[in-house]
């Protein structure tokens, strides 16, 4: 399958654009929104998202990612094979996390274009078309280079930040809660909070955070926006406490 990745949002005309240009070349393949409301021009953050979510989808998906605030420029093309997956899109670190948590990542710059290809939207006629060809199987033009050359490639492994506000207020943050000491309490600069299996753990109008369904530390309130009670935004800082351990 091919699934779109972008800050695009679901209004407007760009996400049926390109699911027909990637149809036109792969008409049996079908392609899916993963998410189009990633935060807008911040493909760093986006990244710690998107690698979360792309284990959730078979060997040999493709994931077709834009957000791309420097579309038109020289910025580079890139395809990476991370994870036995595919992920087609711009170099500016949106794919570099998926491609740093696999040893065995593969990338190459890509350097097919088409013969049309607008300078505002290289979602539509560059990367949809090329994730059509890798979902059929068919070779790309394209140059291998070392992983460590993508933008990005120095990122840390996790980022102690909210990178992502869902509808209901809840704020994942770039941090894997694996990694995460089992009494830790994340500190976001109004308020500690602690640790819960779920929602149901705590009081209705309480802060916690939990391990979300991709493995992501994530804060909530239940039965309440976690971004307007704890004034959280994309790109707030969170610290790490653990009682054990000391800050981090």
């Amino acid at each position: 399958m091919i699934l779109t990745v972008t800050d695009f949002g679901v209004a407007g005309p760009y996400l049926a654009q390109m699911h027909a240009a990637a149809r036109v070349r792969a008409p049996d393949i079908p392609v899916l929104d993963l998410v189009a409301d990633l935060p807008s021009f911040q493909p760093v953050r986006s990244g710690y998202l998107l690698s979360a979510l792309a284990p959730e989808f078979p060997s040999g998906s493709v994931f077709c990612c834009v957000v791309d605030p420097g579309v038109g420029s020289d910025r580079g093309a890139l395809i990476v094979h991370a994870n036995r997956q595919w992920f087609v899109g711009p170099d500016n670190g949106l794919m570099a996390i998926a491609a740093q948590r696999d040893p065995q990542a593969r990338v190459w710059t890509l350097d097919w274009r088409p013969e049309r290809l607008s300078a505002s939207f290289h979602g539509r006629d560059l990367f949809a078309p090329v994730a059509a060809d890798l979902a059929r199987g068919t070779q790309v033009s394209s140059t291998p280079i070392e992983p460590g050359r993508m933008i990005g490639a120095d990122a840390p492994p996790d980022l102690a930040e909210v990178v992502y506000i869902d509808h209901y207020g809840n704020a994942m943050t770039g941090l894997r809660a694996a990694t995460l000491p089992a009494d830790a309490e994340l500190l976001t600069g109004r308020q500690r909070v602690t640790r819960a299996h779920t929602f149901a753990d705590v009081q209705p109008g309480t802060p916690l955070w939990y391990t979300n369904s991709s493995g992501l530390a994530e804060i909530a309130v239940n039965q309440g926006r976690a971004d307007r009670v704890l004034d959280l935004e994309v790109g707030t800082p969170i610290t790490v406490h653990a009682t054990e351990a000391g800050d981090a």
